[in-house]
């Protein structure tokens, strides 16, 4: 695969590091957890949206857009990163956001990453949760067409073909970083959500023949329709490829177990998970994506489908902007026990 035949805009600060935990390891007592830091992308504090951008950006340029825009729930950490390049090339950005929590506190409404989209100089608009988001997208993107505005759209999460390519380029980054190091992956695991990350990682690792199985831990949909979209979407990124047929239905997995009541509302093991991070190995997760995705990796550790002595990679897909607006579900300070 030769990705440098695609546009790109080289923003991320790349390679992320792969990083043993050994804190985490040894409070788990089981297999050697690794974690690639996909949160330290670069772009407005990072995140795994920032190696799609770079090529949905890209695009955007290569066709003239004059603004771009995009849809997410009200803390999306896509439509933050999005906002940051739209700010560093210069691009007016729009952005539609969903209340998918009903949560009404000012925090949750305007901290964190929504903060963070104004601040990079984004326009906002919002809509109650259940709406059609992608054609209320087209429908706003047509207003500003008819007004002379070149609109570049980008779907939730930057989940197509093109923004897989970024996945796909993780996927060989991932596997190169292993091989200079020696460490044997016999575990992938991620938050898997609108499917482009894992997508892209599942099209890139069956190119190259990784054999390193892939699992992600839902955020959102069913298992059988998370499953799907991935699969979906890989294929067409293969197709973008020109390796179409690379990817097999079996190898596409996800767990949703860990999802709860919803999208964006955390169990107790996802905040239990998001504390342990913080605690042990000094590294933020968020409460809707890499705490789920790390709730299911430390559920797997304790439950023995993951074993000592196996070697898991997490891969955190970043998100830590959105734990300021779920001060309320977070834990509180602890005091000092009287002497």
């Amino acid at each position: 695969m030769h990705l440098s035949r695609y546009p790109r805009l080289r923003f991320a600060h790349l390679p992320t590091p792969l990083e043993r935990l050994d804190r985490l390891t040894e409070a788990l007592g089981g297999p050697e957890i690794w974690i690639k830091r996909d949160d330290c992308t670069g772009m407005s504090s990072g995140g795994n949206k920032t190696r799609k951008l770079e090529f949905l950006m890209a695009e955007a340029v290569e066709q003239g857009a004059d603004m771009v825009m995009t849809q997410g729930a009200t803390q999306s950490n896509h439509a933050r990163q999005t906002a940051a390049f739209a700010a560093r090339l210069g691009m007016d950005c729009h952005i539609l956001l969903e209340d998918r929590t009903k949560y009404q506190d000012d925090n949750y409404n305007l901290n964190g990453n929504v903060l963070l989209d104004h601040l990079h100089g984004a326009s906002t608009e919002k809509f109650p949760g259940g709406h059609d988001m992608p054609g209320e997208m087209e429908k706003t993107a047509e207003k500003m067409r008819s007004a002379g505005r070149n609109v570049y759209v980008i779907p939730g999460g930057g989940s197509n073909a093109t923004g897989a390519l970024g996945y796909v380029n993780c996927a060989l980054e991932l596997v190169a970083q292993a091989n200079d190091t020696g460490l044997v992956i016999d575990h992938l695991v991620h938050a898997t959500g609108s499917s482009g990350t894992q997508a892209g990682l599942i099209t890139g690792l069956s190119a190259i023949n990784a054999n390193i199985p892939l699992l992600g831990f839902g955020t959102r949909a069913p298992q059988e329709k998370q499953e799907t979209m991935v699969y979906d979407l890989a294929c067409k990124t293969a197709e973008k490829l020109g390796c179409p047929g690379v990817v097999s239905r079996d190898v596409v997995r996800a767990d949703t177990s860990y999802v709860g009541e919803g999208y964006g509302l955390p169990r107790e093991d996802t905040i239990e998970a998001v504390r342990m991070f913080a605690e042990l190995e000094g590294i933020l997760l968020d409460p809707v994506y890499s705490g789920k995705g790390a709730a299911g990796l430390i559920d797997y550790c304790r439950t023995g489908k993951f074993k000592a002595g196996e070697r898991v990679v997490f891969l955190h897909t970043g998100g830590s902007a959105a734990l300021f607006g779920y001060d309320s579900v977070l834990p509180r300070s602890r005091e000092l026990a009287a002497e």
